[in-house]
């Protein structure tokens, strides 16, 4: 029952930060998933993957699972560089990359 605390990386379809400012605690998977013969859907056994808690800080995150006695690990990641392009940079005479299309 070892808990990941982390901070989740922004999605594709998001060009904000939104969701990406607090660190997240959730448990690795004790049980495998498996497929319903009936229905094909995947289930498990495992409740504690349903579990996902949210903090405002990384020193808060590890305080609770100390307090509580759950084994840890903390995986930090350094944020993207974000590529600021401007959409007319698309039609601009000295284009560097070639058309697709």
């Amino acid at each position: 029952m070892t808990a990941r605390i982390y901070r989740p990386a922004r999605t594709a379809m998001q060009s904000g930060q939104a969701n990406t400012k607090a660190w997240v605690l959730d448990y690795e998977p004790e049980q495998p998933r498996h497929i319903e013969p009936l229905m094909g859907w995947t289930s498990s056994g495992d409740m504690k993957q349903q579990i996902r808690l949210q903090f405002d800080s990384k020193d808060e995150a590890v305080a609770f699972c100390q307090r509580e006695g759950i084994p840890y690990q903390v995986f930090e990641s350094e944020p993207a560089a974000r590529q600021r392009i401007s959409y007319s940079d698309n039609f601009a005479y000295p284009r560097r990359e070639a058309w697709t299309h």
